[in-house]
Order: structure tokens, then sequence, then C-alpha cells
């Protein structure tokens, strides 16, 4: 059966500037946001959520990545009481966390778990077409609770060992672009890992090229589980008319599955940055999002996304002060 998703609203006008701009890129934000908020200013959200989608993947055993698999366990527990950068950032930030294990490779269960890690993409499928339609409606369903308990300003992020290599082959299929083009540095992999990241990534895109025009063929075959929770939430999230701020190579993979799923669903989404992953440029380029900031950030996770959220508010604040001084 076919995903079905609402249709996509569109945003309306963010061309309302008539003064001259001031402020340069925060005032393009201001003008963004105050259109997703239906308002001539915008306000600062009042109730910014960070959404985890966490998740284990096979193809991590085929050494692709610095870390070990039993990494993302260990991350989920840790930033479920507090710790890690990202917990830190969204602290400072003001932002509310919410951590979903969708398939991580451990013995814990919850309504929202697919399975237990994705298959090795280079191999095998990365899910069975129910577990890949359940993932896209876990996606949906989070970012209905998100919004209804009042969110107005979401950040989806991914957490996994491995996840990068699901992303590079994503975005290398959708945008018709070669493996050696998309595969990058990760966590802080040396030359061999790359190689073997890189030749992963070739074999998984020769399984998923037959199902490239099929997103949710295309997720099941060569993404993971939370690659499409991540496409759900963000069509989910468009749905219902509440801006969404992108964050690394993973989420933005997610993204380009999500416009597949639902052509138009990108104009309620901005890039918070751009990170150092050649795939990661790819996806925005194919999205036409041009990002906030560049810090130079290596790895996805939230960590851009959360350092850029007071920026959010800062414009909105700087837009209403546009016409004066």
């Amino acid at each position: 059966m076919p995903i079905e998703f609402a249709e996509v609203p569109h945003p309306g006008n963010t061309q309302r500037r008539t003064s001259l701009p001031r402020f340069g890129t925060l005032d393009t934000l201001g003008d963004w946001l105050a259109a997703r908020q239906g308002r001539s200013r915008p306000t600062p959200p009042g109730r910014p959520r960070i959404v985890v989608f966490a998740a284990d993947h096979g193809v991590a055993a085929r050494g692709v990545s610095a870390r070990p698999p039993e990494y993302t366990s260990t991350a989920v527990r840790e930033l479920r009481e507090g710790g890690t950068t990202l917990g830190m950032l969204a602290a400072r930030s003001g932002a509310g966390v919410r951590v979903v294990d969708i398939a991580v490779d451990n013995e814990e269960h919850n309504e929202f778990k697919v399975r237990r890690g994705s298959g090795s993409i280079d191999t095998e499928d990365a899910l069975t077409s129910e577990q890949a339609e359940k993932a896209v409606d876990v996606g949906k369903r989070i970012a209905d609770a998100e919004v209804d308990e009042g969110a107005d300003l979401l950040v989806p992020v991914e957490l996994g060992a491995g996840s990068s290599t699901p992303a590079a082959t994503l975005v290398a299929a959708l945008t018709g672009t070669e493996p050696v083009a998309v595969v990058g540095r990760g966590s802080g992999i040396d030359d061999n890992t790359w190689m073997r990241k890189a030749a992963a990534v070739r074999d998984a895109l020769r399984r998923a090229r037959p199902v490239v025009t099929e997103p949710l063929e295309l997720v099941r075959t060569a993404g993971g589980a939370d690659l499409a929770a991540l496409a759900g939430f963000l069509v989910q999230a468009a749905v219902r008319r509440t801006p969404v701020l992108l964050d690394g190579l993973s989420v933005c993979a997610a993204a380009l599955l999500a416009e597949e799923f639902a052509p138009g669903a990108r104009a309620w989404w901005t890039s918070a940055h751009r990170s150092t992953e050649p795939a990661h440029a790819l996806a925005l380029e194919h999205l036409d999002l041009e990002p906030l900031v560049d810090l130079g950030v290596a790895e996805g996770s939230g960590t851009g996304a959360a350092a850029v959220l007071p920026l959010v508010s800062m414009a909105a604040e700087l837009s209403g002060s546009r016409d004066t001084g």
C-alpha cells in the first residue's frame, strides 16, 4: 500500500520586505519565519523541539565508521540523561529534546521501534516493506504529537553509528551522483575506512538504482528506519504548517525523500548549516536551500541545528524593529 499524506499547504508569500534589508541573512530568516507563522512580523518560537530518531545500521559492521556499532545505545542513554553535546546546546537554546528509539540494536522495546538495526544495505535491504511503512508512519505520528503539544519550530535529528553511509547512498541515488562524489569523512574516518565506505555506497547504490523513482522502495532498499521516519516527520510537519530547521547530511537525505513523497513540502523547511560532508552540499543544492551558516561541523546528530536555534529568535526580534531606527 502506498504511503498517503494530506495535501501540503503553501506557506504564502515570503517576499514581504518593503524597506531595504539591514541584517542580511537574519532579515531573510525573519521573513521566512513570518510567512510560515502567517504573520506580518514574526515572533520568536515559544516551544522549539528537537526530535531525535535513533537507529543502528547493519552496514556499520563493515567498518565504515570511526565509531563501534554499540555507540548508538550509549549515546541514546547519555542524551536521555541530559548529556552529549546536543543536550548541552539544546539546554542553552531553550529547546526540548525527544529521543525516539526507532531501530537501535538493543533489547529495548517501545511502540515506535521498527526493528533492531537496519539491514546492511550493501548486500541486503534495509527494511521490509511493512517496516518501511511503519517507520514513515511513526515519523508522521510523532510530528502530529509534537505539534499537538504546542511545538512551533521542529528540529529533526538522526543518531546512530554508520548513518552517513545510507544517507550518502540516498543522496547519490536521488541526485544522480557517483559514489566517490558523495562519500565524506563522517565521524572522522581514515583513508582505509573511507575506501570501505565508498565501496559500501557503491554496492548499495547499485541495488538502489532500479527503485530510485519509488521513494518508499528506495528507503526500504538502501536507507533505514531512521531515514524513513525522518521523511514522514518532515512531510507531516509541512502538512501541519510547522516550520522546520534542517540539520546535517542524514536529515537532508531524508528531506530529499520527503520531497519525493510530497512535492512542495520543502517550502516549510530551512537549512541551519552546511556541514563538511559533500553529500550534504549536494542535497541542499537539489532542494534549493541556502544554509544559514557554515560552521565547519563534520558530524550531524543535531549539533549544527541546535547551535543555530538562537539565530531564529534573533531574526524574529530584529524583524520586528526593521522599520524603526
